[in-house]
């Protein structure tokens, strides 16, 4: 019985020893941080984005704002007789007929670059990839025209588009084909088209480098994949190159809209919107009236309509980037 009784002992002990071993650990309750250190990280968050906020609000918000304001006086900018008109210079803007001159020209210019310099550059950015000694002496060539001042590539094309002395005329006379000489940049038939394709020419290596660092991306085992199963060329670029490259298409498709809705410089050095307005855009006819007519007022109506024409475009195409997202 005692035996019996010591047995029973021993095993219990065992099993409260078994439990002690085995018995998992209680979950550890973490602290919860305390309020203090939420806050001291949200002003250490405030204070490395103040700067970039303050100099965005300045340059920014603060500009657009002013823009608004000083667009509703008739103001020459370099006095203090301001005065107020409301609303009635974009009113004279909607009939201004050099105004929607300038507006047709920028569409064109948008609509000649996304047809231009996007495909240009996507050429170029496959022909860096083809098996030919010396690509990187031809990277170094494309990508040039990009390099240089506008100024100078300006005053470049003006020579070469000379009516006497041009490069494009004489070639035109070697051939036989006089009757296609023209004064390129005096006609006002064609002075726009000879400018687009300057600027075509300049920003088409932009793109390029876009494109080619996409093409890098994308991983060699689906090309390697597609060599198996038998696919050309031509179906590896409709396959696999061009849909990977939507998303470029997409960012390099906004800076080229926004770019040629805004631009200037070279129309600036290379026309300054003549002949007769034929080669006029919003931002050379906004510095005309502003800095040449001394009408801040106008200019202004020109700038923020600017502005607002650039942002209902951007949206849009953000919009339709998001739906095609969603449904893929």
């Amino acid at each position: 019985m005692q035996n019996n009784l010591e047995k029973l002992n021993d095993d219990n002990e065992q099993r409260v020893e078994d439990k002690q071993v085995y018995d998992p650990p209680k979950p550890v309750k973490l602290a919860k941080p305390k309020k203090s250190k939420k806050k001291e990280d949200r002003w250490v968050i405030i204070g490395f984005l103040a700067p970039a906020l303050l100099i965005y609000g300045l340059y920014v918000i603060y500009s657009i704002a002013m823009t608004f304001y000083y667009s509703l006086f008739e103001w020459s900018g370099i006095d203090n007789n301001m005065l107020f008109t409301g609303l009635q210079n974009y009113i004279t803007l909607m009939s201004d007929g050099v105004f929607w001159t300038s507006l047709q020209n920028n569409f064109l210019l948008v609509g000649a670059s996304l047809l231009t310099q996007l495909p240009l550059g996507l050429i170029m950015a496959l022909l860096l990839f083809s098996p030919v000694k010396g690509m990187k002496f031809f990277r170094s060539i494309y990508f040039m025209p990009f390099l240089m001042s506008t100024v100078a590539i300006g005053i470049l094309f003006i020579y070469i588009y000379d009516g006497n002395f041009g490069i494009i005329n004489q070639v035109l006379g070697q051939i036989g084909l006089e009757s296609w000489q023209k004064g390129w940049l005096g006609n006002e038939e064609t002075a726009i088209w000879a400018v687009i394709a300057t600027v075509c020419w300049q920003f088409a290596p932009f793109y390029m480098i876009l494109f080619r660092a996409a093409i890098v991306g994308i991983p060699e085992e689906l090309y390697e994949a597609a060599e198996i199963d038998g696919a050309n060329p031509r179906k590896k670029f409709l396959k696999i190159t061009l849909p990977l490259l939507v998303p470029t298409i997409i960012t390099s498709s906004i800076l080229s809209i926004i770019g040629a809705l805004k631009y200037f410089d070279l129309i600036y050095v290379m026309t300054d919107g003549g002949p007769n307005n034929s080669t006029e855009l919003m931002a050379t006819y906004m510095y005309e009236q502003t800095f040449t007519n001394f009408n801040m007022g106008y200019g202004s109506s020109i700038s923020f309509t600017m502005f607002i024409i650039a942002l209902i475009v951007t949206i849009f195409i953000i919009i339709f980037d998001q739906k095609r997202k969603g449904e893929n």
